[in-house]
């Protein structure tokens, strides 16, 4: 008898509980948020995503969402929130903008975009709510074409290119040879990868350009022997936006040197080789969703469905202007051994960066020994000095 009692009185106790949760969870508002992709991305073109090209998605980033958004249902629960995850794909740039504008009157709170840059500006300033871009790392988006509302969780090119300075100067690694592919990317990165060169006091001791063509009369244009050759250099920066030329550079050069850049030592947002601060644990949990290894990309969309579980939390019951005034402010733990936060200047999300070969983690940056003022995460990246973003926030 005695036994029974103490089982009711136990009983009781998950009742009275549960009652308590319940009125919570009853006046919880949902927090809507809707990722807009384009609907025959050729990143996932299947040819291109079975040679793995360091740096280029390896999936849909919904996986990496619904991951995050699992992981933090607990907490979620606790105080009565809850995140609903639409997709919306859009195969022009007017079908993008009009996915967005859908999304908001249907009362989505957030919009994630994993789309080119120009249909990521259609998008925002289709809306008045906050987007998050998960995919693209143009400079320009962070810098003269911003918008107030807009966050990035992808890192900048100009955070990768400063990544990989960072790690030259620490190898004592000055001088430099750059190969340069012939789109207009290609071209913009270049002068990206210059910047930081420049800030870290490296030396490019010749610039060459070149170009994969079918045509036998080109062919020289990529041979890594001609391009490398009658130049003394201690490593070769490469920029090829594509990826083919890059995977094949390293020990074919004239000298035994070491490749960066977009082929041989890369600078990424994650890698599913990192093996510090519960990063090993993370990796496998995606694995074991989505059946394939975690990317940088993966990463991104991943922090992105973090961020809505954490303004989530933070306002439970909404509304829309308390989540959005949320983001600003929520700081996260992406597992690279750092409280992550977004810049007030260009809605950019500070982190480590990760140096890689594919096979593993090399390094980190910033490097030991860059110092910065206030945050030494900013000397990856355009500074608060360096902003040209005329949008206050």
């Amino acid at each position: 008898m005695r036994m029974r009692a103490k089982a009711w009185r136990s009983v009781g106790a998950c009742l009275w509980a549960a009652a308590l949760i319940t009125p919570m969870a009853a006046h919880a508002a949902v927090l809507k948020a809707t990722l807009i992709t384009p609907a025959d991305d050729p990143r996932l073109e299947r040819s291109r995503v079975e040679r793995a090209y360091l740096g280029h998605p390896g999936g849909a980033l919904s996986d990496g969402l619904e991951v995050a958004l699992e992981e933090t249902r607990f907490e979620l629960e606790a105080v009565g929130a809850e995140v609903a995850l639409a997709t919306a794909p859009a195969a022009s740039v007017e079908a993008a903008r009009a996915a967005a504008v859908a999304a908001e009157k249907a009362g989505a709170a957030v919009l994630l975009t994993d789309l080119p840059a120009d249909w990521t500006l259609a998008v925002a300033d289709a809306v008045k709510l906050p987007v998050l871009n998960l995919g693209d790392a143009s400079d320009r988006l962070r810098q003269q074409d911003c918008r107030a509302h807009l966050f990035h969780l992808m890192p900048s090119e100009r955070m990768r290119s400063d990544a990989l300075a960072q790690t030259l100067v620490s190898r004592k690694w000055s001088k430099l040879l750059m190969l340069v592919g012939g789109s207009p990317q290609d071209a913009l990165r270049a002068a990206t990868a210059q910047a930081s060169i420049k800030r870290y006091g490296l030396q490019v001791v010749a610039s060459k350009p070149f170009k994969l063509s079918a045509d036998p009369r080109e062919r020289d244009l990529a041979n890594p022997l001609l391009l490398t050759a009658g130049n003394s250099y201690d490593a070769v920066w490469v920029v090829d936006s594509d990826g083919e030329f890059a995977r094949t550079l390293p020990y074919r050069t004239v000298l035994p040197r070491p490749v960066v850049g977009d082929g041989g030592l890369v600078a990424l947002a994650w890698h599913a080789q990192f093996e510090r601060y519960g990063a090993p644990q993370v990796s496998r949990r995606f694995a074991k969703a989505a059946k394939r290894p975690m990317t940088a990309h993966d990463w991104s969309a991943w922090m992105a469905g973090k961020t809505l579980a954490a303004i989530a939390i933070a306002a439970p019951k909404g509304p829309v202007a308390a989540w959005a005034q949320a983001i600003g402010k929520t700081t996260l733990d992406g597992s690279k051994g750092t409280t992550l936060s977004f810049r007030a200047w260009d809605g950019q999300l500070r982190q480590p960066m990760l140096l890689t070969d594919g096979q593993g983690v090399i390094a980190q940056a910033p490097a030991e020994g860059v110092l910065h003022a206030r945050n030494v995460l900013d000397t990856l990246g355009a500074d608060a000095p360096e902003k040209l973003c005329p949008n206050a926030r």
